[in-house]
């Protein structure tokens, strides 16, 4: 029997794969090791204990427990029984479960702990285990499977509403890339969080659907999983750019590339998304674990992989490559316009120019754009819960927000969020150009640009900065180091130094959370200098 006759949600992948092929090897994990069969079977156990404690199809469960078996046995019997599942982030205070609790409508939450209930909702401390056959729920492909909450850029988070339907297209479209990012064969290396959505279907969704195994680790430990992925002889690794950077960090550490190398040597195909892969870390990553890094692009409202360049099979650094198969995307204008004289006004004076850029960065590099990428295909989500707003226009198109521009060759380069733009007298700032300027300088840890109002060209740009230990920096050092390598108008007129930059859970530095500090006021003059 093929899956799609056994059904399209990953609890149905599962069922297909323990009927296909029940004794390979599904799950392992540091202390306990699982074939396709065990796992079906435990599906089962779960998906029965939930409908004994009188759960009905539709309703919705919370699963907040970090990756493992009891995170599969939870998710899984909670989608064999028909219910919603709504995965929690880990890291999430007790205000921010409340409020997705609150929000969900979540009848039940999965959670480690002694507490017997969390704001009114009822706390099972794993999967719930019944006995007998689980309970005759149709697969219905346009049903709800999965709210993945997204933290968004402001406001409270929300939840993406995803069909087991868009769940499978996205994998079909993954499978269909060649080479495939996972094939039966494949031991697959599990690290990312299950509860984020990169995770749980580019990750494990695939699995499920091609019947491989999953090397499934609790957290990420630099040293431990490069050791993991040696024993185990892991072949695919879907990874973010802060696993890269560690296991780097942990061969400069031993002054050594050797356990890299061994750690690597099985793996057929490493991918890499969440968040850009610097462009250092690419080359380090093929010069010394001899691996090319393919990089992609996704969102949670995607399901979530868009583009990848194993689409078009040309591997680049800071680059995300093609749609994949069956996803159509184009590049719409943001349609930004500005007074003639304020542009003169603005008008850089000449100057050296950042390598690979005219003068106004991505706006004029050869191919298309910059502009946003709007996405459509069968993957797309049906909105936000509990309405489905903002969902795909009435042609099916969903604006990301995000924007890029094509090369010459036809290949997808991400710029920026279309919310992080900065418009200095109409001229485009995209921060990450400016960034990737300001992270040069030897005393620079980190860096990133937001836009704050000025009362002459509308907004300005400030670098909030953190530098390495030990260094310092004035602001004057500053601006003259990046106005070597950027237009005027592009230059930080401000900069506010911290101890560190806040990041997202995938690594990416979150402008919104500096906003959130406060850090967008105005400024009448520099801020302090930095030591």
């Amino acid at each position: 029997m093929s899956d799609l006759e056994a059904g399209r949600s990953l609890a149905a992948l599962v069922r297909s794969a323990a009927r296909q092929r029940p004794d390979a090897p599904a799950v392992v994990t540091r202390e306990e090791r699982l074939t396709w069969a065990e796992l079906d079977a435990e599906v089962d156990r779960a998906a029965a204990g939930y409908a004994a404690r009188d759960l009905s199809p539709g309703d919705r469960v919370a699963v907040q427990l970090p990756n493992g078996l009891p995170w599969l046995r939870a998710v899984l019997g909670a989608l064999r029984a028909g219910l919603v599942v709504v995965p929690v982030n880990t890291a999430y205070t007790e205000p921010e479960l409340e409020y997705v609790l609150s929000d969900s409508g979540a009848a039940l939450l999965v959670a480690p702990g002694e507490r017997d209930e969390i704001a009114g909702v009822p706390v099972c401390p794993g999967a719930p285990e019944g006995d007998g056959a689980p309970p005759a729920v149709a697969d219905d492909p346009a049903e709800l499977a999965f709210l993945c909450y997204t933290s968004g850029t402001t406001g409270r988070p929300r939840g993406a509403m995803l069909t087991s339907g868009a769940l499978r297209a996205n994998q079909e479209q993954c499978l269909a890339m060649e080479p495939p990012p996972v094939r039966a064969d494949d031991r697959v290396l599990l690290v990312l969080p299950l509860f984020h959505v990169y995770g749980l279907n580019a990750g494990f969704g695939l699995v499920a659907a091609t019947g491989a195994c999953a090397v499934l680790e609790e957290t990420f430990d630099p040293r431990g999983t490069l050791a993991v992925m040696t024993e185990e002889h892991v072949s695919a690794v879907p990874g973010a750019p802060p696993m890269y950077q560690a296991w780097l960090a942990v061969a400069d550490a031993v002054g050594s590339d050797t356990d890299l190398r061994r750690a690597f040597a099985a793996v057929r195909l490493a991918s890499s998304g969440a968040a850009p892969l610097p462009e250092d870390v690419w080359t380090a990553m093929r010069d010394r674990a001899a691996v090319t890094v393919w990089e992609g692009y996704g969102l949670t409202e995607a399901a979530p992989v868009v583009a990848s360049t194993l689409v078009t099979g040309r591997p680049k650094p800071d680059c995300i490559g093609g749609p994949l198969p069956g996803i159509e995307v184009a590049l719409r204008d943001t349609a930004d316009t500005a007074d003639p004289a304020d542009i003169a006004d603005a008008a850089p004076e000449g100057g050296v120019r950042a390598e690979g850029t005219e003068e106004d960065g991505p706006d004029d590099l050869p191919g298309e754009g910059p502009g946003e990428l709007w996405i459509r295909g069968p993957n797309l989500f049906s909105g936000y819960w509990p309405e489905g707003s903002d969902g795909p226009d009435a042609d099916g198109w969903l604006g990301t927000g995000d924007l890029a521009y094509r090369d010459a060759d036809g290949d997808l380069h991400l710029v920026d969020r279309r919310s992080d733009l900065i418009l200095v007298s109409g001229f485009n700032v995209y921060p990450a150009e400016v960034e990737r300027v300001l992270d040069t300088h030897p005393a620079v840890a980190e860096s990133a640009v937001i836009g704050v109002p000025d009362p002459r060209t509308g907004a300005a740009v400030r670098a909030v900065v953190a530098l390495e230990p030990g260094q310092q920096l004035t602001f004057d050092e500053l601006r003259d180091h990046a106005a070597g390598s950027l237009a005027r108008y592009k230059v930080p007129t401000s900069v506010h130094f911290l101890p560190s930059l806040p990041h997202s859970l995938t690594g990416k530095v979150s402008r919104a959370r500096l906003r959130e500090l406060g850090l967008t006021g105005a400024a009448t003059d520099e801020d302090a200098d930095g030591e």
